[in-house]
Order: C-alpha cells, then sequence, then structure tokens
C-alpha cells in the first residue's frame, strides 16, 4: 500500500490546528477547529482506502483491483454531520452575537464558586479536616466492601437452588420434531 506523505502531514497539521482552535473561548473559532479536525479525520479516512483502483460495480473488473467503498462512504457520512454541526454551531455564535456583543463561552461560575468555598474551608479548618473527611470515605468503603463479601459468603450457602425443580421433573409434551426423530430408525 502506498501512502503519500504529503498528505498525511496536511492530515496531522489539519487535526493539530483544528484541535488548537477548538481549545479556544469563541464560539466562531471552535466551528472552526471542528472544521479543520474533521478535514483532517476525512483526509486520513482516504488514506485508509489504498491505491485507488477500479469502481466497485459487478462485472466492472477483478475484485482484487477494486476500491474500498467502506471509506469513502464514511468519508461522505463525516461531511453530512460536519455540515450540521457547523450550521448549527453558526446559528449558536450568531445568536450569542445577537445577545450578548460577542460569541465568548462564559466560565462556569457555579464551578469556580464552589472550588473557591472548598479552598477557604480548607484553609479556615486545616489541612487535617480534609485527610479526616478522606480517611470516613475509605472507612465507610472497607465497610460496604465487607457487608458485599458477608451477602456473597451467605448467597453461596444458601441452597435454593434445590427448591427448584428440573427439566426431568416436568413433563414434556412430544413435538413434530421427536416424532419425526422417532420414526427415522
Amino acid at each position: 500500500m502506498h501512502v503519500s506523505l504529503l498528505i498525511l502531514v496536511l492530515a496531522a497539521v489539519l487535526i493539530a490546528s483544528g484541535i488548537y482552535m477548538l481549545l479556544e473561548r469563541t464560539l466562531s473559532r471552535i466551528i472552526m477547529g471542528a472544521v479543520l479536525a474533521g478535514n483532517g479525520i476525512n483526509l486520513l479516512f482516504l488514506l485508509a482506502i489504498g491505491t485507488p483502483g477500479t469502481p466497485p460495480f459487478e462485472g466492472s473488473g477483478a475484485l482484487e483491483a477494486m476500491s474500498d467503498p467502506l471509506p469513502m462512504a464514511m468519508v461522505l457520512t463525516a461531511i453530512v454531520i460536519s455540515l450540521a454541526l457547523t450550521g448549527f454551531g453558526m446559528a449558536l455564535s450568531y445568536r450569542s452575537w445577537q445577545l450578548f456583543g460577542h460569541d465568548e463561552v462564559p466560565d462556569d461560575g457555579s464551578r469556580r464558586l464552589v472550588e473557591r468555598h472548598r479552598h477557604e474551608v480548607i484553609e479556615k479548618v486545616g489541612f487535617e479536616a480534609d485527610e479526616r473527611r478522606k480517611e470516613r470515605e475509605h472507612a465507610r468503603l472497607e465497610e460496604e466492601a465487607e457487608k458485599a463479601r458477608a451477602n456473597a459468603r451467605e448467597d453461596a450457602d444458601d441452597d435454593i437452588s434445590d427448591d427448584f425443580t428440573s427439566d426431568e421433573d416436568v413433563e414434556q409434551s412430544p413435538t413434530e420434531s421427536d416424532s419425526d426423530e422417532e420414526e427415522t430408525p
């Protein structure tokens, strides 16, 4: 299989720049990053095809000389999904521009407040309180594990399976296949 180094490098550059842009804070750059990364991945799918061959139609040539249609179908599907994602992202970006005058993704304020409160409590009460909490959590997990092991031992000792009837105890009516097997000898 012959792989073009230029296409491989181009795919790597597209994916790398797309991931870099996905990490930005503005929606327009996030959208462009998704498009670039998607195009790089599509190039990798096209590299997976290998050397181009004859069209994959019945009777158009030898089976070994035909191209694999699956990577092409996956690229076509990825293009359609990328188009839908781009349209949706652009609509979000435009609406954000209308409402706020910019398309920057804001920070999650509640997460920052929770982290700030946690650090204040640790500073106020001390590092020992956090360590004691971890020790209590570890002890609670150990107790739950011991209970689970005890329940497993009790279940192993229980002979409830003796109460069930086996298929030998149930009267079975003959079926058509049983009557055919009896007539063949």
